[in-house]
């Protein structure tokens, strides 16, 4: 797994790199990298309505993307999206980012300063609305019908 900035991030996906944002759908559908699709590795659950972890994300994960597939992994801060690479990579996923800052930016914890700006305060392109076939029950859905 390699580490990459919010704005190397911005670059790899101009070369057919996807965004994926690990979020959860809540989180997606109130901004998100332009382009991006949403996987979540944790989701509320719809009984409960707590954050749970997403039980299908490594099978949702495969049924859209092959394991060579050129994969950047955002969350809120770079923390989910690094756990989700290390998932990814046990299931023989080769070619994955961790975008580091993801999509708020990260801080360090014992200043609370930014110490990396994340994709929206980089200012780059960011999408209100899912377009179809980027959110996660589209995605999901193809769990069905591939496997």
């Amino acid at each position: 797994m390699k580490n990459v900035t919010a704005a190397e991030a911005h670059t790899l996906q101009q070369q057919g790199y996807t965004y994926v944002d690990i979020r959860s759908s809540p989180e997606f559908e109130s901004g998100h990298p332009e382009g991006a699709v949403n996987v979540p590795l944790i989701e509320v659950d719809e009984d409960s309505g707590q954050m749970l972890p997403n039980p299908d994300f490594v099978r949702v994960m495969q049924a859209n993307f092959p394991n060579d597939a050129k994969l950047l992994l955002g969350c809120q801060s770079g923390g989910r999206s690094a756990r989700a690479a290390q998932i990814l990579a046990t299931f023989g996923f080769a070619n994955i980012s961790n975008v580091t800052g993801g999509f708020g930016g990260a801080r360090d914890p014992m200043s609370g300063r930014v110490i990396d700006p994340g994709w929206a305060g980089s200012g780059l392109p960011v999408e209100m609305t899912t377009p179809p076939g980027h959110g996660y029950k589209d995605l999901a859905a193809k769990t069905d019908t591939e496997k």
